[in-house]
């Protein structure tokens, strides 16, 4: 699944095209790496790292999710790794 819609259902992002420009200034990383496409391939496992405001959120992949549910559906894509 694209690093953008993921990152949409997962409701870290309000628009998916939010999330695009996000990842564009390269504010992203997957497993370490910092990247700044959109398309990126995001898979069960990875640990994604990027900072919301003021905090830094690294999360592990759980899933990848088939539509934009609700914020409880949401929550059980990822698991929080560290929080700062």
């Amino acid at each position: 699944m694209r690093l953008d819609k993921w990152l949409w259902h997962a409701r870290f992002f309000k628009t998916r095209s939010l999330a695009a420009r996000y990842v564009e200034k390269s504010r992203c990383r997957i497993d370490g790496r910092p990247v700044d496409k959109p398309h990126a391939t995001v898979t069960p496992g990875m640990v994604l790292a990027f900072a919301l405001g003021p905090n830094v959120r690294v999360v592990r992949v759980v899933a990848l999710g088939e539509r934009r549910g609700p914020a409880a559906e949401a929550r059980t894509l990822y698991e929080v790794v560290e929080s700062r």
